[in-house]
């Protein structure tokens, strides 16, 4: 039986079949006519169905600050200003392109940043893009090279323990001493039951850190005819290196000054560790039946032999006078926060000289503190 296929019956109420090519541009047309009277381009679908896409317009730029809100660029030289002085737990920079070092930790900020803060109050040194935390107070750090003053507090085997303001005691070893004579051999135990007579407790020494351990600690030697126990001078503990006012690595860290009003020529060596040794010049006593023999080796034996000794000189009253007035120039240099070094210690005495000269005492006067001490540092900081 044949089957009759009828085509289906339009209803009254259902609107008209669109086509979809026509339909698909009333739908593009309606989207552009929404978008800026200046896009006279409507996109769509064409009648050959392929569709055409036109670039979208960039928005204004008063559009697009209502949107979005661009981040702040952080000036670099007022967030972290050069020489600030921060305390512990106070923020320094919110800023991610720096990196933190000694003396700081990373803290939670707001809006989940990490901010850089100080752990201990000190002044902001910058290098590069590394912040790091100088402390105004601290103890000495060791570094291979420097001169150090100290005092023997323990005597062991065969090493003395040194204190030179650090956080641990370093350690002389008998091997790195000079023997009475000039003597090159290797220490036997002889050496090690009389090793009280050469450093014994209490005693002051000026020596080179030769070596660092892992934990910080420091050996030292003192093969050199500038370096060994110390004599005929008086000793004075102020800030080294660790921040703030005091003495410096320099050029040179041992001199001889010569002294005004007959003082003489006065010997300072400054310690990088903050320890300071000013002394009468002493030249070292060549016997008669040496004085004919010349030469370098001859001479180490002379000094050699009696750099041991703990027998003072006599000093006289005017050096005595000059080595006080020394102190004074060093203890009013660092008080007035002024670095300690070979040149301003020179500067500082001439003009302690000239200050000594006007006062009612005359050249008895060797006070440089509170005022006297200010116009000296006033002085200083004018030249």
């Amino acid at each position: 039986m044949p089957i009759t296929i009828l085509p289906p019956k339009a209803f009254r109420d259902q609107p008209p079949r669109r086509n979809l090519n026509h339909d698909s541009d009333d739908v593009m047309s309606d989207a552009t006519s929404d978008s800026e009277d200046s896009d006279s381009q409507p996109g769509g679908v064409s009648l050959d169905g392929g569709v055409t896409i036109h670039p979208r317009k960039r928005r204004s730029a008063a559009a697009a600050s209502s949107t979005f809100t661009k981040r702040p660029k952080t000036n670099v030289t007022s967030s972290v200003p050069r020489s600030a002085i921060v305390t512990p737990g106070e923020r320094i920079t919110t800023d991610p392109q720096w990196m933190r070092g000694h003396g700081t930790y990373l803290s939670s900020a707001s809006l989940g940043e990490q901010a850089i803060t100080s752990s201990l109050a000190g002044i902001v040194m910058r290098t590069n893009k590394l912040l790091s935390v100088r402390p105004l107070r601290a103890r000495y750090t060791p570094e291979v090279g420097d001169l150090v003053v100290g005092r023997i507090v323990e005597v062991q085997a065969k090493r003395w323990r040194v204190d030179v303001g650090s956080t641990q005691l370093a350690a002389l070893p008998l091997s790195a001493i000079n023997l009475p004579g000039g003597i090159l051999r290797k220490r036997t135990e002889t050496d090690e039951l009389q090793i009280r007579t050469f450093f014994a407790e209490g005693d002051l020494v000026v020596a080179e850190v030769q070596q660092l351990f892992q934990d910080g600690g420091a050996v030292l030697h003192t093969r050199s005819l500038k370096y060994g126990k110390l004599r005929n001078g008086v000793f004075m503990a102020v800030s080294g290196t660790g921040g703030g006012g005091g003495v410096v690595r320099s050029r040179r860290q041992v001199w001889t000054l010569e002294a005004a009003n007959n003082g003489g020529p006065i010997d300072v060596i400054l310690g990088v560790n903050g320890y300071v040794w000013i002394s009468k010049h002493v030249e070292p006593v060549v016997p008669e039946e040496a004085k004919g023999q010349t030469g370098i080796t001859n001479l180490e034996e002379v000094v050699s032999a009696t750099m041991y000794s703990s027998q003072n000189d006599r000093i006289e009253p005017e050096t005595m006078r000059e080595i006080a007035r020394i102190r004074g120039v060093i203890t009013a240099l660092v008080e007035n926060g002024l670095r300690v070094d070979e040149d301003m210690v020179t500067k500082g005495y001439n003009e302690a000289v000239e200050l000594a000269l006007v006062s009612a005492d005359g050249p008895e006067d060797v006070y440089l503190g509170g005022e006297r001490g200010e116009q000296l540092a006033a002085a200083l900081t004018a030249v």
